[in-house]
């Protein structure tokens, strides 16, 4: 592999490449590091021997999971390829992806229709003005038609998607052997392998001059050189090297988009891509500067892109090996980064979050260019660069470095909410042991993972954002960790209740010899509003029960509530009253009286009916509007009560609904499912709701089994 030089910010191009599962982003890393020598032959993703797709597990899956870097020398830049995951369960990876880079390579399936996931990310980056090309693929597959694609990618992503190359086929009019370059008029001919510059003959001259017409229409007309604007509307000649040299300028500021027809495997279209790279797309200068604000929230001046200035970069990526230790993808935004620099991590995550703020002063470790799991040793790394820093033990994806003296905070990038609920154990107590620590070293890699530990139901749930994303989950906690875990049955956190008044008595007299017990109560108990908890009222007359065992009898029924009366689940929204009782000079005592409290609580119990409450929450569903009668169908069998549905433009719709937590604990899979990977819902807890009679019984009936 040939190394790559330090460059300074002016010439570092920090590319982030997105797209579908399938769609050839790795396969284009492979291709642009072999184009640019930093690879003797490209990797397959097939055979698991990829340079980004090192990890033992995406080698198993045959798919990346992990956001990788891939730098690599190209014109004298130095281009940081960041390649990232393309399935919806690894989002939390492409989001870091984002904010690392500073423009974004969008890879398309010319065989696949575009998804709404695809569609999200370009109106994210279009957001934040991101600078973006569309990379089109498998153009030879039998499905594929470059025309048709160019149509879907302008209905979708606008009218600035055009192509600044056709495809040249062969005799056969399927393979695609070159690109006609619509500003050059020239033919790139990659039939031998190489790339070999022709004119284009009379058919490709006269195939190419409407979309040429377009392109240089499009070019001038949106140009902010009013000079170039007022000589084509005046009909003059104008130079193509000042139409590339505008368009260029226009990619940069985010409001062009060059589509380039390529194929990976062949490496057909990689010098073009890299030549756009190069010319088209900013610098880390070019980025906009970057707010940040203390760890307290107070603000800061924003900081551009100075090596000399103050520190603030940001951990992208912590991956941790049992016998490696730490190591953290960071991208530096001001500042230089060196080892056994002292520096201050501050991490400070959303609302909701299981992940624990930390602010701790750490000193760098070891400072590398990763080329997947080649480390190369650095120096240094200047603000715009990207670097793998070793043995910051505290440090978290997410996470911001800054200096000692003038801690900074980076606001998080937006992580999905983790939808999928998973609970785990230890297979032995070996496991066990081992357990905590390796969650804690997965919670501190991908902030999308959430640990929730259960009191009441005395479970670990992982909440993941899939199927695959838990799969992955378990297999670095087996093969990563060693630490063997099952996955239960989730228990969802129901609640108990009475649905009548009702009275209890509770007798607890043991005197066979002895310091024996003694301790009598009655009670009574009513049902409150829903959320209103527990309420203990003392109306004992003349003495019936001593005054110092009255709050004896309180604690007693709060144990039994929190152990249940009917299905094991804990007790609320009641007001017990006590009313009388009996005592013993002698044998009367506190945990006499506190048993005598659970007593009269279960025999209310056996004498009233028990209800059982669920959790709700309330979600909110975002569809194509092709698949809202189904999400609603499906909700209503859910038990759902649904509350709403809105236009969210674009052809998508919200449909909200109050639903049992019981019945959303696959939603997210389902829903994938139900639409075709296009819907996507949030919930938020609600409170508790009645469950239905049949359904309580069954599962009164189950816990007494």
């Amino acid at each position: 592999m040939a190394s790559v030089p330090q460059a300074g910010p002016n010439e570092i191009r920090n590319v982030v490449l997105v797209g579908d599962s399938g769609s050839g982003k790795t396969t284009l890393v492979e291709a642009a590091l072999f184009a640019t020598g930093a690879l003797s032959r490209p990797g397959r993703v097939e055979d698991g021997g990829t340079v980004t797709d090192y990890d033992p597990v995406e080698a198993r899956q045959q798919r990346s999971i992990n956001l990788a870097l891939a730098p690599t020398a190209f014109d004298g830049l130095k281009i940081n390829f960041i390649d990232t995951p393309g399935y919806a369960d690894f989002v939390g990876d492409l989001r870091a992806g984002l904010r690392a880079a500073d423009a974004a390579l969008f890879v398309v399936s010319a065989a696949e229709s575009l998804t709404a996931a695809t569609r999200t990310l370009w109106r994210e980056c279009a957001e934040v003005g991101m600078a973006r090309a569309v990379i089109l693929t498998k153009l030879d597959h039998q499905r594929a038609s470059f025309e048709d694609s160019v149509a879907e990618l302008q209905d979708a992503l606008g009218d600035g998607v055009l192509p600044l190359y056709l495809p040249a086929y062969d005799g056969d009019g399927h393979t695609v052997t070159g690109l006609i370059g619509l500003l050059s008029q020239e033919v790139a001919d990659y039939s031998s392998g190489e790339r070999v510059k022709n004119p284009a003959d009379d058919q490709q001259t006269a195939a190419l001059q409407d979309p040429r017409g377009t392109l240089i229409e499009t070019i001038v007309t949106e140009s902010e050189d009013e000079e170039l604007l007022e000589a084509w509307v005046g009909g003059e000649n104008v130079g193509i090297d000042t139409v590339i040299e505008d368009m260029e300028k226009a990619v940069v500021r985010g409001e062009f988009y060059p589509l380039i027809p390529i194929n990976p495997v062949t490496g057909l279209g990689m010098l073009e891509v890299l030549e756009l790279v190069a010319k088209g797309f900013p610098s880390p200068l070019e980025h906009k500067d970057v707010e940040a604000t203390t760890p307290e929230g107070k603000p800061v001046d924003a900081l551009t892109c100075d090596p000399d200035g103050p520190l603030l970069a940001e951990v992208i990526k912590t991956t941790s090996e049992p016998y490696v230790g730490k190591l953290s993808l960071v991208r530096v935004f001001s500042g230089t980064l060196r080892p056994e620099l002292p520096v201050h991590v501050s991490g400070h995550f959303a609302a909701g979050s299981t992940h624990e703020d930390h602010d701790v002063d750490e000193r760098v470790g070891a400072l590398s260019s990763p080329l997947g799991k080649t480390q190369r040793s650095v120096p240094t790394c200047g603000a715009g660069d990207i670097c793998a820093v070793a043995k910051l033990s505290r440090a978290e994806t997410g996470d911001t470095l800054s200096d000692v003296d003038s801690p900074m905070l980076l606001e998080p990038w937006h992580v999905p909410q983790p939808l999928l609920p998973i609970a785990i154990e230890a297979k032995t107590k070996s496991d066990e042991d081992k357990l905590a620590k390796a969650l804690s070293r997965l919670l501190a890699e991908d902030p999308s993972l959430v640990l929730e530990t259960k009191e009441d139901t005395n479970q670990q749930v992982l909440w993941c954002l899939g199927e695959a994303h838990l799969d992955v989950v378990l297999d670095r906690l087996s093969n990563t960790y060693g630490v063997q875990v099952d996955t239960v049955p989730l228990k969802v956190s129901l609640r108990e209740t009475f649905g009548a008044k009702a009275e209890g008595h509770g007798r607890n007299v043991k005197q066979s010899g002895g310091h024996g017990q003694y301790g009598v109560c009655d009670i009574e108990i009513e049902p409150l509003p829903q959320g209103a908890g527990f309420e203990f009222v003392d109306k004992v007359v003349g003495g019936a029960v001593p005054r110092q065992y009255i709050p004896s009898v309180e604690k007693g029924v709060r144990a039994q509530m929190a152990k249940g009366v009917a299905a094991g689940y804990p007790v609320t929204d009641i007001r017990v009253t006590l009313i009388g009782g009996k005592a013993h000079s002698v044998d009367s005592s506190d945990m006499a009286f506190q048993t005598a409290g659970s007593l009269a609580l279960k025999d209310a119990a056996a004498k009233a009916r028990v209800d059982l409450l669920e959790p709700v929450a309330e979600i909110t569903v975002t569809v194509p509007d092709d698949y809202v009668g189904a999400v609603m169908t499906d909700l209503s069998i859910r038990r759902g009560r649904l509350t709403g549905t809105d236009s969210a433009g674009a052809g998508f719709s919200i449909v909200t609904a109050e639903v049992p937590e019981i019945e959303l604990t696959r939603y997210v899979v389902d829903l994938r499912s139900m639409s075709h990977g296009t819907g996507h819902f949030s919930r938020r807890p609600l409170g508790y709701q009645a469950m239905p009679h049949a359904q309580a019984e069954k599962v009164k009936a189950e816990a007494s089994a």
